[in-house]
C-alpha cells in the first residue's frame, strides 16, 4: 500500500477553460468553465463526470498542457505547466486519449515502448533500463501476454490495457485518461477501473479519469469532480455528492425528469 496518499500532485489556480473564437470580435473567447481551484493527490483515483458538452475533454487537455488555458494556472508540484518544456511535462504526466491509435503492424510491446519517448532522445534507441521499464509497465497493466500480438488485432479491452502500459512506461506520478472505458463491455469496464484504482492505491499514482460511466465512478472513485452544464465544478466524495443531490441535479435534463434507473443510481 502506498503510504503518501494525499500529497499534492497537480493543482489549478483560478483556471478558466475554453477556446478562442477568432471570427468573433465581440466575444473572442468562449469560456466553458472558470475559477477552477482543483487538487489531484497522489494515491487517489478521481473521476471527472458531467453531461455531454460540459467541457470534460477541454479540461483534460488544459490540465495536460496540450490546450492553452484562457486564464489561470495549472501546477505540477510547484511548477506551472506553461513554464516547463514539453519533454519535462511528459516525464511528470501521461495522457491516455479516447481516440483509437492506428498502430499499423506494431505489436503491443512496441506500442508500450512509445511511452519511453521522454527519455530516449532523438535516436529513440532503447537501453536495458528502458526495456525494464516497459516490461514492468506491461506487468502492472496485466498485458504481458500480449507483448508479441499485433495491436490492430487486439480487442478493445486488450488495446486499452496496452495504452495504460504505455502511460506507465513514462514513469510519471500523474496519469490522465479521457474516457478509457468507452467502447468496452461491462466486464472489461470493471477490469479497467479496478486496475486504475489498484495503480492509484498501490503504486501511488495520481489518476484522473474522465468518464460517462456513472455507476463505476460511484463505486470505485475516491473523489469525484462534477462539471455541470451551468455553474462551477463541484468536487467531493461520491457518497457526499449523492447525498447532497448535486449529482442528480447535474444530470437532470432541462424540463424533464431523470429516468427511473438514473434517479435511483444518483440518490
Amino acid at each position: 500500500m502506498f503510504n503518501n496518499v494525499g500529497l499534492t500532485a497537480l493543482t489549478t489556480h483560478q483556471l478558466s477553460i475554453g477556446y478562442a473564437q477568432v471570427r468573433s470580435r465581440a466575444n473572442p473567447r468562449h469560456v466553458i468553465a472558470q475559477d477552477l481551484n482543483l487538487v489531484l493527490a497522489q494515491g487517489e483515483l478521481v473521476c471527472l463526470l458531467g453531461p455531454n458538452g460540459t467541457g470534460k475533454s477541454t479540461l483534460m487537455r488544459t490540465l495536460s498542457g496540450t490546450q492553452a488555458a484562457l486564464c489561470g494556472h495549472v501546477f505540477i508540484g510547484s511548477d506551472d505547466v506553461r513554464s516547463l518544456p514539453a519533454v519535462e511535462v511528459a516525464r511528470r504526466m501521461a495522457l491516455v486519449l479516447t481516440e483509437r491509435v492506428d498502430a499499423g503492424h506494431l505489436n503491443a510491446y512496441g506500442l508500450a515502448a512509445l511511452g519511453r519517448y521522454p527519455y530516449t532522445g532523438w535516436s529513440g534507441a532503447l537501453t536495458p533500463q528502458d526495456h525494464a521499464a516497459i516490461q514492468n509497465a506491461m506487468r502492472a497493466a496485466r498485458c504481458e501476454s500480449l507483448a508479441h500480438r499485433i495491436v490492430n488485432e487486439l480487442s478493445d479491452g486488450e488495446r486499452q490495457r496496452v495504452m495504460i502500459a504505455r502511460a506507465l512506461a513514462q514513469e510519471t506520478p500523474i496519469i490522465l485518461l479521457d474516457e478509457p472505458t468507452a467502447f468496452l463491455d461491462l466486464p472489461r469496464r470493471i477490469e479497467i477501473m479496478l486496475l486504475l484504482r489498484h495503480l492509484a492505491h498501490e503504486a501511488g499514482k495520481a489518476i484522473l479519469v474522465s468518464t460517462h460511466d456513472l455507476e463505476l465512478a460511484l463505486r470505485y472513485a475516491d473523489q469525484l469532480w462534477l462539471l455541470p452544464k451551468a455553474g462551477t465544478l463541484i468536487n467531493g466524495k461520491p457518497d457526499a455528492l449523492k447525498a447532497s443531490g448535486q449529482l442528480l441535479d447535474a444530470f437532470a435534463s432541462e424540463g424533464a425528469e431523470v429516468s427511473g434507473y438514473l434517479a435511483e443510481l444518483l440518490t
